[in-house]
């Protein structure tokens, strides 16, 4: 069993930047693939990008090229998802989710073994 817990959401400005954070629980951590999704008002959860067991990362989402970046620390069983230059449009609860298989095109959120609680991220004009 992996827990997963997510912090860092809160309330900025557009072209802020925020970090979110998951922390894992269990010693297995670093067996897992480990992935950030969103789900804005009224949409679907997508996919926003990937980090492999060792370091290697998916291509995020177009919206978020260049502006968001996935990475871990193993030791601290913690994955990150650095957001810069924040739109309005990034405003959505941000999910923690691990896979014990390397997808490395599009994740599905079917595919994923376990799930953070999410958490909010807003960003204002």
């Amino acid at each position: 069993q992996v827990q997963l817990v997510e912090s860092g959401g809160g309330l900025v400005q557009a072209g802020g930047s925020l970090r979110l954070s998951c922390a894992a629980s269990g010693r297995t951590f670093s067996r897992y693939n480990m992935g950030w999704f969103r789900q804005a008002p009224g949409k679907e959860r997508e996919f926003v990008v990937g980090v492999g067991e060792t370091g290697g990362r998916t291509e995020p989402v177009d919206s978020v090229k260049g502006r968001f970046t996935i990475s871990r620390d193993n030791a601290k069983n913690t994955v990150y998802l650095q957001m810069d230059s924040l739109k309005r449009e990034d405003t959505a609860v941000y999910y923690c989710a691990a896979s014990s298989i390397w997808y490395s095109s599009t994740w599905r959120d079917y595919d994923m073994d376990y799930w953070g609680k999410g958490t909010l991220v807003t960003v204002s004009s």
